[in-house]
């Protein structure tokens, strides 16, 4: 099949999206399919340009600037998102009628004009990647009032299911979110598409942390992005707790909205045993989480919706424990509970938190066993090849 993948991230991006969709057409690519991606740009001075990346094309179209803004204006940008991309790609060499299906990652909620417009010119079938239910984690953790901004999100959310053919959630209980969307016109798929991830090229990493003041300490080591949604807080006041432990250290790699002010927590509560990094290459991942000792998740405990966050996957194909603070009663937290790969604490108490923490950091045994959970569960139910399959059958069946 010809397929275009839409993405707001892709490499030399680092974010879990660029990551994910990487994977996916690689995946398709290796199938013997013929993937191309179009991706929003806004370092470009012309109106498009052409890549390849491991034999696959990537478009990328001039687009405003969406990330590292305000949300003001962020909101207002990607809003306008699909209409700039639509006047980039009239003046590629693109033929949209060439495609067979279109696959396109959510976040971001703002491609359904864009996908609109593709199915309509080119008479094909489509499939939302959803990742992410906006708005209303948003309400769940305040960042959001039910006020205008909000049922405009949600009008914009609402279009973009509409123009799908198939949805594929990230776990069971997001089924129920879609259930009316499912019964709204005949022929829809509505299904579980567990994220995935491929065994890459592997390198060296750019961070040695026998080169920092964590050396010859057990690591908690936190990677992707830290915003308002992951709700850092209370990591860096279990950081606080370790303070005078000299064998425990923390380590931050990515990006986010909340980083500078977490920065400075650590500099006001001159945390010894906390470094943050930005965020580095996806191939230089697996050969720092070798020198760490437990992965941490963290998502706002208020959140009501089931996410299986990207980093998650890359603890487990990597063989690290995890310890997670999220919110309760959640797939996630069944997935982690039942297979045994890590702890996970849902409340606010820092103690509690703590003891749990301390539970994994001092039994080597336990996190041996953890490890070898993981890489299990990482193979059995998170490669690339099942997601490309899963897709590939949607498409066949709602042809």
């Amino acid at each position: 099949m010809n397929l275009l993948l839409v993405s707001i991230h892709y490499p030399p991006k680092r974010s879990s999206c660029a990551v994910q969709m990487k994977d996916l057409a690689e995946q398709f690519l290796l199938e013997g399919h013929k993937p191309v991606v179009i991706v929003p740009d806004d370092g470009l001075s012309s109106l498009s340009k052409v890549d390849e990346i491991n034999g696959v094309k990537v478009y990328r179209l001039k687009s405003p600037k969406i990330i590292d803004i305000g949300y003001f204006r962020r909101a207002i940008n990607e809003t306008l998102l699909s209409f700039f991309m639509l006047r980039a790609i009239r003046k590629t060499d693109l033929n949209l009628k060439d495609f067979d299906g279109i696959i396109w990652y959510s976040p971001s909620i703002f491609f359904g004009p864009l996908v609109w417009y593709i199915k309509r010119v080119a008479n094909i079938k489509s499939y939302l990647i959803l990742r992410d239910i906006f708005p209303e984690w948003a309400i769940d953790i305040g960042v959001l009032k039910k006020g205008p901004i909000y049922y405009l999100f949600k009008l914009i959310a609402k279009f973009q299911y509409y123009v799908a053919d198939s949805i594929g959630v990230q776990t069971e209980s997001n089924l129920n979110y879609l259930s009316r969307w499912k019964k709204g016109r005949a022929g829809r798929r509505l299904e579980v598409l567990n994220n995935w991830l491929s065994d890459g090229e592997k390198n060296p990493s750019s961070i040695l942390i026998k080169n920092t003041k964590l050396k010859n300490r057990k690591i908690f080591i936190y990677i992707g992005n830290m915003g308002i949604a992951q709700s850092m807080d209370i990591i860096l006041d279990l950081s606080d707790i370790y303070k005078k432990d000299n064998n425990v250290g923390f380590l931050f790699v990515g990006r986010g909205s909340e980083v500078e002010r977490l920065k400075k927590i650590t500099n006001e509560k001159l945390l010894n045993n906390v470094l943050f990094y930005d965020e580095i290459n996806p191939d230089e991942l697996d050969s720092l989480l070798k020198d760490c000792d437990v992965g941490i998740v963290a998502l706002d405990p208020r959140h009501k919706s089931h996410n299986i966050p990207g980093k998650f996957l890359t603890y487990m194909q990597s063989g690290l424990p995890v310890l997670a603070r999220i919110n309760k009663n959640t797939d996630l937290e069944k997935l982690i509970n039942i297979n045994r790969v890590g702890k996970v604490y849902s409340g606010s108490n820092l103690n509690e938190f703590y003891k749990l923490a301390q539970e994994i950091i001092n039994d080597k045994d336990q996190r041996i066993l953890m490890s070898q959970n993981g890489k299990d569960l990482s193979k059995k139910l998170f490669s690339s090849q099942s997601a490309t399959e899963k897709i590939l059958m949607s498409f066949r069946q709602i042809s």
